[in-house]
């Protein structure tokens, strides 16, 4: 799964059962702002994502990572 859209597919997927609003999922939508996620529910998804994709997403990628585009990127570059 190389392929960024095959990944932005995927985080869509995991997002699906946190996604409690049913907010349209786009690179630009924000975790905090569009979704109003607590940080119990980030904390779940990261550890669902990494599940997924077999990372590691330092506490500090995290505190960066406002987005799910930037999300895709992130996991991009960690699977690089």
């Amino acid at each position: 799964m190389d392929n960024r859209q095959d990944i932005f597919d995927s985080v869509a997927t995991q997002i699906e059962p946190f996604n409690k609003k049913g907010v349209n999922l786009t690179e630009a939508t924000t975790f905090a702002g569009d979704m109003e996620w607590d940080s119990l529910t980030v904390m779940d998804f990261v550890a669902a994502i990494e599940d997924e994709f077999d990372i590691i997403i330092t506490m500090n990628m995290q505190a960066e990572i406002e987005t799910i585009g930037q999300l895709v990127d992130a996991v991009v570059k960690l699977k690089g």
